[in-house]
């Protein structure tokens, strides 16, 4: 039976995992603690949605029975030290154990380009230190016998119709007149979330069954952070498609900013650690297969972010970009 769960299946990314799981034939679980969230997986067929703190490793390991394969989508972009170790290593750790339970044999890990599970100390942030640790437990487990077969995704910056990247600079340059940012230099390769879920069921439909462990997932362009800013304001229409100006921000003056952003209510739109995981490009490695191992060809940005990002074209707040 082709029966998988996605943790994280309410989110951006794993909303479309689901979709795309349910139309090559998957009965999908979706865990959750907050029902209010799960609108956008409750109506699709297949789709069963169960109350479930997936932290909670009792609870995970009974529901994970009778499951052939896990997705974990689960992740955040802010928090201290023993947040970012909860969420992205203590949390596959107790997956990996349920999935041993359970007898699971697949088990496909979302986790970020720029990982390092050889040298997580070498990593620049928190985000990323623990992204690896994490990387690191689910990877050693693979000579284990009941172990699943675990592949590792490293996407760089997600985009697509609902993310909270393009969409959230088109937004802000519509009511501030300038536009000061930080680590305006920083490079990165956005991929398009359709082809993220695409490779996701490709991996567990074992379409290419000798693939490599670990999979950069990268679109075909690189962009610095100004020039996807400017694309976002071009694209959305923002005065006449000229936008704001971009003001590169030194990095003693971001940081400062950072920190005022991280005492306001709410999740902040930027973290020092944020900043720091900008230290290095978030662009593909020479030494790592990316989506073409999987027969995926990565998409353009600017003809799928042309079509969201016309003016027009109904997108969530800022407050509304925070719940997705």
């Amino acid at each position: 039976m082709k029966n998988v769960m996605v943790l994280g299946g309410t989110g951006f990314v794993g909303t479309q995992v689901c979709k795309q799981l349910v139309q090559n034939g998957w009965t999908v679980t979706v865990p959750t603690r907050t029902p209010e969230r799960d609108w956008p997986v409750r109506g699709l067929p297949q789709v069963h949605v169960v109350d479930l703190d997936v932290h909670d490793a009792t609870a995970l390991t009974k529901a994970m029975a009778g499951h052939t394969a896990v997705v974990n989508l689960v992740a955040i972009l802010h928090g201290n030290a023993a947040a970012f170790d909860k969420v992205h290593v203590a949390l596959p750790s107790r997956i990996l154990q349920a999935c041993h339970d359970n007898r699971v044999r697949e088990l496909v890990h979302i986790s970020a380009l720029g990982a390092n599970a050889q040298r997580p100390q070498d990593c620049p942030s928190e985000y990323l230190r623990s992204k690896s640790r994490g990387e690191a437990v689910l990877l050693a487990s693979s000579e284990e016998p009941l172990s699943p077969r675990v592949t590792v995704l490293r996407p760089s910056v997600i985009f697509g119709a609902h993310d909270k990247f393009l969409n959230l600079f088109a937004r802000l340059q519509r009511f501030f007149p300038v536009m000061p940012l930080a680590g305006a230099g920083a490079r990165f390769q956005p991929v398009w979330v359709e082809d993220v879920a695409s490779a996701v069921v490709r991996i567990l439909a074992q379409d290419v069954p000798d693939h490599p462990a670990v999979i950069e997932a990268c679109g075909p362009q690189v962009f610095t952070l100004r020039e996807l800013v400017q694309l976002a304001a071009r694209l959305g229409g923002v005065r006449g498609g000229l936008g704001r100006p971009v003001i590169a921000l030194p990095d003693w003056i971001g940081r400062i900013q950072a920190f005022m952003m991280e005492l306001a209510p709410g999740e902040p739109l930027m973290s020092r650690d944020n900043l720091d995981s900008m230290k290095v490009d978030n662009v593909a490695s020479a030494t790592v297969a990316g989506l073409e191992v999987l027969g995926i060809t990565p998409s353009r940005l600017e003809p799928i972010a042309a079509h969201y990002l016309a003016p027009g074209v109904q997108r969530p707040g800022i407050a509304e970009q925070r719940k997705l």
